[in-house]
């Protein structure tokens, strides 16, 4: 069964990245080491006492769709009640609308550990989550006040809606219609993919739906965004008539069967009422900040999907009796974790996790400087950072995860290939996270299109400048922790290479750039997750150094980071060359002969 990883986050939030230090600001004044700990202890309390009790029987009988209607398992219907009971729609969301204000990385800690008990009942919550991010800062004030209070509450949930069905990932092709009515507009077309558009958990759904005003520009400058609810509101809040909005079917998936992926139709009886949000063609733009939300958060996910997959591998290598491991005297059986390369495999798994925690945690808290600092420039410079890891977060943490999750299964052998162990569950339900949201084509994509084109490269320059000194600063007082420090260091040197290199190739031959953008992307996760560890290990021999009462833990995270450094850090010199000098075989391909 699923336990919250509480003490290695709270090493990252409050050792490794400082995040008490957020208390000086004044937005955030009442935020505290001690508060993280509360709020923390009772997410995992929620998620090991119901949600994770919940995942087998959501992935064994998932959503039922029948005559336009989804039905949610009724622990599932249960547990969201239970989950708006206690506040937990409420953590992040602005106290003007209901909110507790919390910042956001410590919401992203406890999503993760939400996302490790039972991903597919927290896709709706945090769908609710970006589309009140959204609302707050771009809409209307009457419009905010008629939607956000109901949202932030979680009586109402929120989708996204921007696939169509011959669109895809194109959304310069979205042509679902808007049409001024009055003082609103009737919404027609259909959207596919909507996560949670149909569900019996809430009384109201808010769908946020991309769609084009009659007369607007062709492409992506012509869309708006607009909010259709599913049933219509009343003036004074309270819920009306059905609006002409109905879920057509629901996908029948590889995972996260529980989680109804749902076709929406528009319009079919004369138009769906929906509320222009923001002004008019700027629907991308606004959804954008829906979109980092997501992104986010899928990334997360990743990571939280990566940390079951290590329990359970753990556990099942722990208590599985099997062979006699090589270099033993003893000729009685014993459990595989004795076998030289199911360490291997263990180490690899929890080297990535504790590695992609980090990174996740970190972009959380740049974003929360960036919402709250004083100094402008400081703002600007975290928002800067925070969006450059975006990209990174959501595309390499949830690769990682597809592999960790198979790796996983290979450490329980054969069993791994059976339901009843919970493995195969875990890989059906990470696979998807590398692909929602944007795949990881898409996010490598923007990694080099928007986040280093757009300042030549500055923002990563300066967070590998950061980083580089930092590493030079560590003490290295004994060989292992100076190997660990060198190898980050040489990969620091290696990214930054590479990223010249690639720079040098987007101005010359963007196709080319875009040919290894991916491997870019899995070279900046790599690199930046070493950096992470080797600072994870001078605060670990600096504890043990003091006679740390935990000295289990901080030896554990000293193995960790030297396995990084010797198996996983390596693998950066490959994709660095990648990156060097593989665009031109892809380019150069004839297309008719792949």
């Amino acid at each position: 069964m699923y336990q919250a990883p509480l003490k290695d986050l709270y090493f990252v939030l409050e050792e490794l990245l400082g995040v008490s230090s957020l208390a000086a600001l004044p937005r955030y004044r009442e935020f505290s080491g001690e508060l993280a700990h509360s709020v923390l202890e009772e997410a995992a309390r929620f998620a090991q006492q119901v949600l994770a009790p919940i995942n087998r029987a959501g992935d064994r009988n998932g959503a039922t769709f029948r005559d336009g209607v989804v039905q949610m398992p009724p622990e599932f219907r249960a547990a969201y009640q239970s989950f708006i009971d206690a506040g937990w729609t409420q953590l992040n969301a602005s106290a003007e609308y209901g909110g507790q204000g919390a910042p956001l990385v410590l919401a992203v800690a406890a999503e993760e550990i939400w996302f490790g008990a039972n991903l597919a009942f927290m896709l709706c919550p945090q769908l609710g989550r970006g589309a009140v991010e959204a609302l707050e800062a771009v809409a209307a004030k009457p419009l905010q006040a008629l939607l956000l209070p109901k949202m932030v509450s979680g009586t109402w949930t929120g989708t996204m809606n921007l696939t169509e069905p011959q669109a895809g990932s194109d959304l310069a092709a979205v042509r679902t219609r808007a049409t001024l009515e009055a003082d609103h507009y009737r919404i027609r077309g259909q959207k596919i993919f909507i996560t949670y558009g149909e569900h019996d958990m809430a009384e109201n759904i808010v769908h946020l739906v991309l769609a084009r005003i009659d007369g607007a520009p062709a492409g992506v400058k012509g869309i708006s965004l607009f909010a259709v609810p599913k049933r219509l509101i009343e003036a004074d809040g309270s819920l009306g008539a059905p609006n002409d909005v109905r879920c057509v079917s629901i996908e029948h998936k590889l995972g996260i069967h529980a989680s109804p992926t749902c076709v929406m139709s528009y319009g079919d009886h004369g138009g769906a009422f929906g509320y222009l949000v923001g002004e008019a063609n700027h629907g991308l733009e606004y959804m954008f900040i829906m979109m980092n939300s997501a992104r986010l958060s899928v990334g997360v996910q990743g990571v939280g999907l990566a940390e079951l997959a290590l329990q359970q591998a753990s556990e099942w290598a722990h208590s599985r009796i099997q062979g006699r491991p090589v270099g033993t005297a003893s000729d009685a059986p014993a459990p595989i974790v004795q076998h030289p390369d199911v360490r291997r495999m263990l180490l690899t798994m929890r080297a990535n996790v504790e590695a992609m925690r980090a990174i996740g945690l970190y972009a959380g808290l740049e974003l929360d400087r960036a919402r709250a600092d004083s100094d402008e420039a400081r703002r600007a410079a975290a928002l800067t950072r925070g969006e450059l890891l975006i990209p990174i977060v959501k595309g390499w943490c949830t690769e990682q995860a597809t592999e960790l999750a198979s790796l996983g299964i290979q450490v329980h052998g054969g069993m791994g290939f059976i339901e009843e162990t919970g493995a195969a569950q875990t890989l059906r339900d990470a696979r998807i996270t590398s692909i929602y949201e944007g795949t990881t084509a898409i996010q490598a994509n923007d990694l080099i299109g928007r986040k280093l084109a757009r300042d030549r490269g500055a923002a990563m320059a300066a967070l590998l400048r950061d980083t580089l000194r930092e590493l030079n600063d560590l003490r290295a007082a004994d060989g292992t922790m100076r190997s660990v420090r060198n190898a980050s260091i040489e990969a620091i040197t290696v990214l930054r290479d590479a990223t010249e290199a690639l720079m040098y190739q987007y101005a010359e031959a963007p196709a080319r750039a875009y040919a290894v953008a991916v491997p870019y992307l899995h070279l900046c996760g790599r690199v930046l997750g070493g950096a992470m560890l080797a600072r994870s290990a001078a605060i670990a021999t600096r504890r043990l150094g003091e006679g740390s009462a935990q000295e289990g833990f901080y030896r554990a995270k000293l193995q960790t980071a030297r396995f990084y450094a010797e198996h996983l850090l390596p693998l950066s010199l490959s994709l660095a060359r990648i990156v060097k000098s593989g665009g031109a075989s892809v380019v150069e391909a004839d297309p008719q002969l792949v």
